[in-house]
């Protein structure tokens, strides 16, 4: 194997494909660079979103209703164990 040094003498052969191709790539990772750019500039300047006292309000009274559901489900759940448990230990 040998090894080829690079100098003032050393050519290389690329199409005008090729290099079209890498113009192609630079200007769009250019211009993806200046989109995204001007897409953070763009955020900074809109206002922040502020939740409401009232939906605040309104979500907490949503969990604290789901909490309570759930809480009168595991009780009727316990109950019907406790039927089948009994059943279970009439037929024994």
């Amino acid at each position: 194997m040998s090894v080829k040094e690079l100098s003032e003498d050393t050519s290389f052969n690329i199409s005008i494909k090729t290099l079209a191709g890498i113009a192609a790539l630079i200007f769009t990772l250019v211009s993806m660079w200046f989109m995204l750019q001007a897409d953070i500039a763009e955020a900074k300047e809109l206002p922040k979103p502020e939740v409401s006292k009232m939906e605040f309000d309104m979500k907490d009274q949503n969990v604290r209703l789901s909490i309570q559901n759930t809480e009168s489900d595991v009780k009727e759940i316990k109950e019907r164990i406790i039927r089948l448990e009994d059943k279970i230990d009439a037929l024994k």
